[in-house]
């Protein structure tokens, strides 16, 4: 059974501690069991994946980022059976520019898969699957007697321009 509030490694499946970042036998990003579970739910899409790349294979760029990022994206696409590769762009130092561009390529028919992979990595790595995004849509008013914060959702007076809970300047 997947716990929802501890990490599992999206390859081998190993669980761990919430506080553990990376497996340490595949030596990947860990990912939420919530997320594994999902991402399970949608088995039947990660069936017809085709795993690696072929030469025949029509490719698309879905992300352009420094290097190190782009390995960290490709492993967990890959993890999730998605065929991905690392290309250089145009450019670089001999056309001018200072440094050399890369970019992510997966198949043009997993682009939608990847892109999912991708919206479900940044959740996790800026915390915003965790968030209680609940207050997010609140406008600090004036003219009104009192405010919520759209951060932590707390109730203040307009009298200040910050919130006294968390520090939230609106000034």
């Amino acid at each position: 059974m997947i716990e929802h509030d501890l990490k599992y490694c999206p390859k081998c499946r190993d669980e761990y501690r919430s506080e553990i970042e990376q497996c340490a036998t595949c030596a990947i990003p860990l990912v939420w069991g919530a997320e594994l579970a999902a991402s399970a739910a949608g088995g039947a899409s990660r069936q017809n994946r085709k795993g690696a790349l072929t030469p025949d294979d029509h490719l698309v760029v879905i992300s352009q980022a420094p290097l190190n990022d782009l390995k960290h994206l490709k492993d967990l696409l890959e993890a999730e059976q998605i065929g991905a590769m690392i290309s250089k762009e145009g450019g670089g130092c001999a056309s001018g520019g200072c440094a050399p561009k890369f970019q992510l390529q997966v198949r043009q028919e997993e682009v939608q898969d990847a892109l999912q992979v991708l919206a479900q990595e940044h959740r996790r790595a800026t915390v915003l699957a965790e968030h209680d995004a609940t207050h997010a849509e609140a406008v600090f008013n004036t003219e009104s007697e009192e405010a919520v914060c759209p951060a932590c959702g707390f109730a203040f007076a307009t009298t200040t321009t910050t919130c006294p809970d968390c520090g939230l300047c609106f000034g």
